[in-house]
């Protein structure tokens, strides 16, 4: 059974930092390229950062030089580091594999940043 379990939202004060984790199970985790996705409410989920099976990265352009995504496939979970955090980025953050190979989704992390 596939399972994607977020945790490490917080609110936080805007310039602060939060990491993040994503622990898998039910899939093949090194095989598989990740992302990083934010929800606000009333909107469609928004692919932030995405991390290949070898490791490379690729983040948006809204939260470039702030976040960092990175994973332990002994560990089968995927990071997401964010640094210097702004009233936008607040939402609920979810992990899952690439479009379109999506699987179940979790319930999600809640990320607040106050301004």
């Amino acid at each position: 059974q596939v399972q994607l379990v977020e945790s490490g939202g917080d609110l936080v004060q805007a310039g602060g930092s939060l990491k993040l984790s994503c622990a898998t199970s039910g899939i093949i985790f090194s095989s598989n390229a990740m992302g990083w996705y934010r929800q606000v409410a009333g909107k469609q989920r928004v692919l932030l950062a995405t991390i290949t099976s070898t490791g490379s990265t690729n983040v948006a352009d809204s939260v470039k030089g702030r976040f960092t995504i990175s994973r332990d496939s002994a560990k089968n979970t995927v990071f997401l580091q964010m640094n210097s955090l702004k009233p936008k980025d607040t939402g609920v953050y979810y992990c899952n594999k690439l479009s379109p190979y999506f699987v179940s989704w979790g319930q999600g992390t809640q990320v607040t940043v106050s301004s």
